[in-house]
């Protein structure tokens, strides 16, 4: 983000939606799809536990 070398222009540009493309994929995968797949575990659970 900060280079000036040759190329530095283009890569200027791609470097700041690279580097929160990297975060949030990193956030996605590490805390948003397992609480998502606990909670769905907790949901079947919980109903294949109460009496019909």
């Amino acid at each position: 983000m900060w280079s000036h070398g040759i190329g530095a222009e283009v890569m200027q540009r791609i470097a700041v939606p690279m580097t929160g493309a990297i975060v949030s994929s990193t956030l996605l995968t590490l805390i948003v799809i397992p609480a998502g797949c606990a909670a769905i575990k907790a949901l079947r659970c919980g109903s294949a536990r109460r009496p019909a």
